[in-house]
């Protein structure tokens, strides 16, 4: 069997930059590489219900938004299976049958479900269904037989979670399940890529994010208000570049190539992190350069979705044969997984055969 991804997002709201830099630039870069079999990119609605489960709309009317995202970035649907976490059914019941195999103080510990609990005040009141997101996942993966999953370094106590799950399976009934490989961002900056105010999250009920769908105009004006070093204020003054998000952005996504277009008194980053350090660079500065390698960035992302935009019928047609795709392979690994769990009884010929012999029929 050759190697598959499986990745995905959950439609909560536009896609931006962290998106980018953290997953979305290095699934088409995977897509195009012609080193993996089959590539599954999942929009995952049912996941986003878990703590969403009030206003359905918002998660409906995301769909298009991250599927239009995935296209004007260049994932392909004639490359990659781009589908629709709850039309696929089969997930279901393989999340029921895992529940079986982990423990609740198992899921208590998961670094990121706890991070998570956290930061959504679930500590008094849970949903279950977000309780077992880890297992809903592990479902997902496996469903797809995914030999590699491209996550950020916070997604890890998951993919763990999920290996367990596949280890545990196997020994107890049979070696259906695969045992999947993380794929982490290769720029450690592109790890988790801070908001635009420094905090450590980019997120839509922050305010703090940049999205792939900002226009020229939104993008400056967010990149002249970001957050740098509270301490450098004169222009002659040293400055720093440990936790100056302007700093951070340009080691996700500055190319050497784009100095000599926009800022050709320097030859590199390093060249011009060095004078910031030593002070005599002022901040505007490194903001217009910062701005102008996004805009190089984003624009033909933009244009590509105002193509896109054109058609919402045939986004929904890509989305309808992914998904019918999609289930098709996960209906056979569940087929799979119910032979080894005995629980095939209607087209399972020996145990007919045996059970009427033992009654004499």
């Amino acid at each position: 069997m050759g190697k598959i991804i499986l990745t995905g997002d959950r439609p909560t709201g536009r896609l931006h930059v962290g998106h980018y830099v953290g997953s979305l630039r290095r699934r088409v870069e995977l897509q195009n590489s012609g080193q993996f079999e089959k590539v599954f990119i999942m929009i995952a609605d049912a996941q986003a219900l878990t703590d969403n489960i009030e206003n359905p709309e918002k998660v409906r009317q995301n769909i298009v938004e991250v599927a239009l995202d995935y296209l004007s970035c260049g994932l392909d649907p004639a490359k990659s299976t781009l589908f629709i976490q709850s039309q696929i059914p089969e997930l279901c019941e393989l999340t029921f049958y895992y529940m079986d195999l982990v423990t609740v103080s198992r899921l208590q510990r998961n670094p990121t479900v706890k991070s998570e609990i956290q930061m959504r005040n679930f500590e008094a009141s849970i949903p279950v269904g977000f309780f077992t997101y880890p297992i809903s996942q592990a479902a997902d993966i496996t469903a797809f037989k995914a030999t590699t999953v491209p996550v950020g370094e916070d997604q890890l106590p998951m993919i763990e979670q999920t290996r367990e799950i596949v280890r545990k399976f196997n020994s107890v009934y049979d070696e259906v399940l695969v045992e999947p490989e993380v794929l982490l961002p290769e720029n450690q900056a592109c790890m988790r890529l801070p908001g635009i105010d420094g905090k450590a999250k980019m997120s839509k009920s922050l305010g703090n994010c940049i999205y792939l769908s900002d226009t020229a105009e939104e993008v400056k004006k967010k990149v002249m208000g970001m957050y740098t070093d509270p301490t450098h204020i004169q222009v002659s003054d040293p400055g720093h570049i440990e936790g100056n998000t302007v700093f951070t952005y340009l080691d996700a996504f500055c190319k050497d190539e784009h100095f000599e277009r926009y800022l050709p008194d320097y030859s590199n980053l390093d060249e011009l992190k060095a004078h910031y350090q030593r002070g005599g660079l002022g901040d505007v500065k490194v903001k217009r350069f910062l701005n102008s390698v996004l805009d190089e960035t984003l624009e033909p992302i933009r244009a590509r979705r105002k193509e896109f935009e054109k058609d919402i019928p045939e986004v929904y047609r890509i989305l309808k044969e992914g998904s019918e795709k999609a289930r098709e392979v996960a209906a056979q690994t569940l087929s799979e997984v119910k032979d080894a769990m005995k629980i095939n009884y209607f087209s399972d010929e020996e145990l007919i055969r045996t059970q009427s012999e033992k009654y004499g029929k």
